[in-house]
C-alpha cells in the first residue's frame, strides 16, 4: 500500500512542476507579445505596404 503513496505523492508533485513551468512559459509568451505590439504600434508611420 505504501507504494502506491509514493507513486501518487511523486505524481502529484510531477504535475505541480509542470504546472508551474506552462505557466511561466505562459506569462514569458503574453510579456514578448504585448511587448511586439507596442513596437509595432510605435513605429505605425514608418510601416508602407
Amino acid at each position: 500500500m505504501e507504494k502506491v503513496y509514493k507513486t501518487m505523492r511523486n505524481t502529484g508533485v510531477l504535475n505541480i512542476v509542470i504546472g508551474s513551468v506552462i505557466l511561466a512559459a505562459g506569462v514569458a509568451v503574453g510579456v514578448m507579445a504585448i511587448i511586439s505590439g507596442a513596437v509595432l504600434l510605435k513605429r505605425k508611420s514608418e510601416i508602407t505596404f
